[in-house]
């Protein structure tokens, strides 16, 4: 079993698994709460607190992923900035891949976790870098 450590080996087991997969990406902005104080604001210049906001979401099948500079590149024409993404996969049975409506409403859930402030953790997520971010 691969161990995911960046977004190719997150391909690679998802290449590896018995049915197809459907990826689930909600791009995240991280902004200051406008209810911030003082050290709330310090905070998050140094790179620390802040609150998140979804501002887009897409599926993709899994054979239309290639690289993480490739899904930079393509956010990009979105012309929404992103700070970092959170990915979940959607698996397909009996080996048909989901299609985009089946993708649809666990989209929903995980943006409504984050407008929440729900537990992210049981989400990959990366940084605009590529870096695979870890929620304590």
């Amino acid at each position: 079993m691969i161990e995911i450590t960046d977004y190719q080996s997150l391909l690679a087991v998802g290449r590896q698994q018995q049915d197809p997969q459907r990826f689930l990406f909600v791009f995240l902005q991280v902004s200051l709460p406008t209810d911030h104080d003082d050290a709330d604001k310090q905070k998050f210049h140094s790179g620390q607190g802040g609150e998140l906001q979804a501002i887009m979401c897409v599926d993709k099948d899994l054979a239309e992923l290639t690289n993480f500079a490739d899904l930079v590149t393509e956010s990009e024409q979105m012309e929404q900035d992103w700070s970092m993404v959170l990915i979940a996969c959607l698996s397909g049975n009996n080996g048909t891949v989901p299609g985009p409506d089946e993708a649809e409403q666990p989209l929903k859930m995980m943006v409504q976790t984050v407008q929440s402030g729900g537990d992210l953790s049981k989400y990959l997520a990366f940084d605009k870098q590529g870096d695979l971010l870890h929620f304590s």
